[in-house]
């Protein structure tokens, strides 16, 4: 439409100028030819006007067409120009997303499938400027961070943040630990697999994980057929007397246990993936975790998925350097944008609490989202209480060395199992449109599904309230009689 506009507008103007040239050669009134030329000028405005309504209507257009009319009362553009916190006197304009999600509907799907941590969209939203980060245009040209370290895209500043966040919260050991940085924990894992794998074996090394395990961790393994490593299943079932690497998530996902090693025999190597090993999770204990290889992610410990960023604890250095490596071959190494959003994210959660005389009461972050998930897990419980038709397991209590009290775990995900009759509980919640995922994808029945706890508070109410709904099993169909 708009090349049409421009097309019209300019044969417009020309067969206007043609009739102008052609008085002047016929020598006609100067007065006429002073109205036709104002004539022109005047056509020209108002089409220019036009154009640039053009344009406006068709961007809006575009825009409602792409988002579905879901997101009209939103303000989704939004720039600021100045930072409060920011030592620089640069200014900056920043995309900003005003979100105010409204409660599900009882007739809509609820989506507990993905352990999507929205759950933490509400504190750092309260949270102001604090972790506004300014990136100048010419920041960040260079591949490298610091040439010097053996992770060389490793942006020195994040090592510093996750170095105090580790020995402020006392749940992984530091020192003479080499940190390489990951795009998420799920590149760091397959590094780990690359950097441990015998090169020159006559087979894949085995890699196993004690059911129920994290139901990503087969596809991630044979994703790439590697002939390096291959996926071998339950550790608990392991039986062969070959090399194998073991992994250990702890707590665990799904079901939010403490975990240690299981096969433990000559020939392994482990690896522990440490996600959800935060005070608002699990009782942190003492020492601190100590491992050849420890996996961290920003998704879970923030609640900052999308800036997709993860780090592991290595002590060895060759291990470290052929991590390095995989991410190097890759990914050319690791966003420094997303790097250095994550270093300030980490020095004000460790800010919080190391200085509480400039954050409100009930601001220091690990405090605020022990709490914020204890009343889920006690909302939850009383839901499967009401509904008579579900179970949870037990946890066992623990003290927590870093905040002093005694409690039970409060993890990231429900292993929820379905009583009586229901043999598929995945199958049985989809149809009170309710999405899970099922047992059979982490090693275990299909009794079983995993729930997210991470959900924006909205919808969490939302499922809290369906399930206790839930109170009665189908009645069998006639075939089935």
């Amino acid at each position: 439409m708009i090349f049409a506009l421009l097309k019209r507008k300019g044969k417009r103007n020309h067969d206007l100028l043609s009739v102008v040239s052609q008085s002047y050669l016929r020598g006609e009134d100067r007065g006429v030819k002073k109205a036709i030329l104002m004539a022109v000028e005047l056509r020209t405005m108002v089409l220019g006007h036009f154009l640039v309504i053009s344009l406006a209507l068709n961007a809006g257009l575009l825009y409602r067409n792409y988002c579905g009319g879901e997101h009209k009362s939103q303000n989704i553009f939004s720039f600021k120009s100045e930072c409060k916190n920011s030592s620089s006197a640069s200014t900056m304009a920043f995309l900003e997303t005003n979100f105010q999600p409204s409660k599900p509907a009882l007739s809509e799907v609820i989506d507990l499938d993905h352990g999507d941590p929205t759950m933490y969209e509400r504190y750092w939203q309260q949270t102001g400027d604090r972790t506004t980060v300014v990136i100048p245009g010419w920041k960040f040209i260079s591949y490298f961070s610091d040439v010097r370290s053996l992770c060389w895209f490793l942006e020195p500043e994040f090592a510093s943040s996750v170095v105090r966040l580790h020995k402020l919260v006392g749940n992984a050991a530091t020192d003479g630990r080499y940190i390489v940085v990951g795009t998420g924990s799920t590149q760091l894992f397959q590094a780990a697999l690359y950097a441990v794998s015998p090169p020159n074996a006559s087979e894949p090394i085995s890699v196993v994980s004690a059911a129920p395990f994290y139901s990503s961790y087969p596809q991630i393994t044979d994703f790439l057929r590697s002939g390096l490593y291959k996926w071998a299943g339950d550790a608990r079932k392991f039986k062969r007397d070959a090399p194998y690497i073991e992994l250990v998530t702890s707590p665990n996902n799904p079901d939010g246990l403490s975990r240690v090693a299981v096969v433990n025999r000559d020939r392994g190597v482990l690896v522990h993936d440490l996600a959800y090993y935060w005070p608002q999770y699990t009782p942190i204990s003492s020492p601190p975790a100590d491992h050849d290889i420890m996996l961290f992610t920003v998704s879970k410990s923030t609640g900052h998925a999308g800036t997709r960023l993860g780090w592991a604890l290595v002590k060895d250095k060759e291990t470290a350097r052929k991590m390095t490596e995989f991410i190097v071959l890759t990914s050319i190494g690791v966003s420094k944008e997303s790097q250095l959003r994550a270093a300030k994210i980490l020095q004000v959660i460790s800010d919080s609490h190391e200085q509480r005389g400039i954050f409100d009461e009930g601001e220091a972050f690990f405090e605020h989202k022990y709490h914020h998930m204890a009343r889920r897990w006690k909302q939850l419980r009383a839901a499967v209480e009401k509904s008579k038709l579900f179970r949870l397991p037990e946890f066992p209590h623990g003290k927590c060395e870093f905040s002093g009290r005694t409690f039970a775990l409060q993890p990231a995900f429900a292993w929820l199992k379905c009583e009586g009759d229901t043999e598929d509980c995945e199958a049985f919640l989809r149809g009170h449109k309710v999405l899970t995922r099922s047992g059979k994808h982490f090693g275990e029945s299909t009794r079983h599904v995993r729930i997210s706890m991470l959900p924006r508070d909205e919808v969490f109410d939302q499922f809290t309230e369906r399930l206790a709904s839930i109170t009665s099993l189908p009645l069998p169909s006639p075939s089935s009689t």
